[in-house]
């Protein structure tokens, strides 16, 4: 399906990422130092199949158990793929760490470009902020967890932390995050790597580990064939739960845009950005399926799993793993040693996360789109955006104080982390299909004649999802289980809209070359 094309002619001092950049008019300012191994290793390690399986495994357990794990993961993986596709094909052509929002420019063209580049902009960048915010959150509940485990458990007096002991870990992690990724681009391509190789190994030794220790397997025919219909939420129909149980595999297989806000740091990232993201989607998809094939075979009994009366107090994941080892050896220590394996993951997961988005913000500020642009896009002596990474650490935190004050807001917060940023893909790759679909010009990845109808795919899946995990999570709705997914989402947008025509629109361009003429 189309691929890569021969090497366009460059000056010896000048790579083709960073002769493709000076084109489309701007200087080079951060420090180019990524392999396409510590580009691609970045957006693994924010995809990261076991922090994001493993934080939502209860969602699909819950709606479908094992059918929808195990199949669901295949259906949002080969749809995202083509979402990938596309936008490797236009992140060639356009290799820049503004990513998404400087493709809509260049597609929607000149009479569309501002409105067009401002809307992919903001909810690529609100999107982020929220994927870090329920990354680090989700770490912090992670923890407690295992305090609460390593303590004697819920049944055994162990120590449950308040909503105040979690949002305190959850500030600690940030600015943990804040502080290495502080450090020049070469730490933090080989912190990458280390997270990336972290990910892989760690998948790979608890899908052959915890199916080998658990005293009490199920059987192959019911990982493959049991559907779990008795989700207590009033919802009957196999197809309705089937859909909602997907939100754990597309939720999952997000943030891969990192490698296209890489780009300026990227080696040849006119081509290594392509191949960061498809590699970072495909490697992702299969180690994820055997992870969830893995862990599936130690279910036995869901709904005592999903029960908050048992010792991980309904963490599903966390009580397979004690369980397996506690059967086995009499002690659920190891199952403890696991869940350290996967906080790890999580941790580097969110200071990726960390990363691609003070990369996005420090584009979105060299083209005047913020508040305080000029403040967010200063870089420091070691080439390093750091204002922009302290600014991302705070908003993160920020929208989590929102649990303090109620789950549902947060939960809301959280929506817009999958919802949000796949309409931030789905834009430009939506103008190139339809205003750009005769005068878009490749890089050297294309999908050549398949450019288009993968896009199509790509931008109606995005669409169909929008809509899916809109829909009620329990039947009846009451103000307590309304899935404030739309209410987010919409919110997000009227006040994105109201920016534009109130006063945006007056001032903001679009991308602004930063190449004295």
């Amino acid at each position: 399906m189309g691929g890569f094309s021969g090497d366009q002619s460059l000056t010896p001092s000048m790579d083709s990422g960073q002769a493709r950049l000076k084109e489309l008019g701007y200087k080079q300012e951060l420090k180019r130092d990524l392999s396409v191994f510590s580009n691609f290793a970045i957006s693994f390690s924010i995809i990261s199949v076991l922090t994001g399986i493993t934080t939502t495994y209860n969602t699909g357990l819950r709606f479908g158990g094992t059918v929808t794990l195990v199949y669901g993961w295949f259906v949002a993986g080969v749809f995202t793929m083509c979402v990938g596709l596309s936008m490797a094909e236009i992140c060639s052509s356009y290799p820049t760490s503004g990513g998404l929002y400087y493709w809509s420019a260049m597609l929607a063209g000149p009479r569309w470009a501002p409105l067009a580049s401002w809307m992919t902009g903001w909810f690529n960048i609100v999107g982020q902020w929220a994927v870090t915010a329920s990354v680090d959150f989700s770490l912090a509940q992670l923890i407690q967890v295992i305090v609460l485990l390593s303590t004697g458990g819920k049944n055994g007096g162990g120590y449950e932390g308040s909503d105040y002991v979690v949002i305190a870990i959850h500030g600690g992690i940030l600015f943990i995050h804040a502080l290495l990724n502080s450090l020049p681009i070469s730490v933090l391509s080989f912190i990458g790597q280390l997270a990336a190789l972290w990910n892989l190994l760690g998948v790979v030794v608890l899908m052959i580990l915890i199916p080998v220790v658990s005293t009490e397997r199920a059987t192959t025919k019911f990982v493959f064939t049991n559907f779990n219909s008795d989700n207590g939420l009033g919802i009957t129909s196999y197809a309705y739960i089937f859909v909602l149980g997907l939100l754990m595999s597309q939720y999952t297989i997000t943030g891969y845009d990192a490698s296209a806000h890489m780009t300026e740091e990227t080696i040849d990232a006119d081509k290594n950005g392509p191949r960061g993201i498809i590699s970072a989607i495909g490697i992702s998809i299969l180690f994820g399926w055997g992870y969830i094939l893995g862990i599936s075979y130690a279910v036995t009994d869901i709904p005592y799993l999903l029960s908050e009366t048992n010792n991980s107090g309904g963490y599903a994941i966390a009580e397979i793993f004690y369980l397996a080892f506690k059967s086995r050896f009499g002690s659920g220590t190891g199952g403890i040693v696991c869940l350290g394996i996967v906080a790890v993951a999580v941790f580097f997961c969110g200071m990726s996360s960390v990363t691609s988005n003070s990369r996005m913000a420090y584009a979105f500020s060299r083209d005047g789109a913020m508040p305080l642009s000029p403040l967010w896009h200063k870089v420091n002596s070691r080439e390093v955006p750091v204002n922009a990474v302290w600014l991302s650490a705070s908003i993160s935190f920020c929208m989590a104080l929102t649990s303090l004050g109620s789950i549902v807001a947060f939960q809301a917060m959280v929506s817009i982390a999958t919802i949000g940023l796949y309409i931030a893909y789905a834009i430009p790759i939506f103008l190139r299909v339809t205003l750009s679909r005769k005068t878009f010009a490749a890089g050297p990845f294309s999908l050549g004649r398949y450019g288009m109808v993968v896009g199509w795919v790509a931008v109606i899946w995005v669409a169909t999802i929008s809509v899916l995990f809109s829909l009620p999570v329990a039947y009846p709705v009451t103000a307590e289980t309304l899935n404030y997914t739309p209410v987010a989402v919409a919110g997000l947008l009227a006040i994105i809209l109201s920016y534009w025509l109130i006063s945006a629109r007056h001032w903001f361009t679009g991308p602004v070359s930063n190449i004295l003429s």
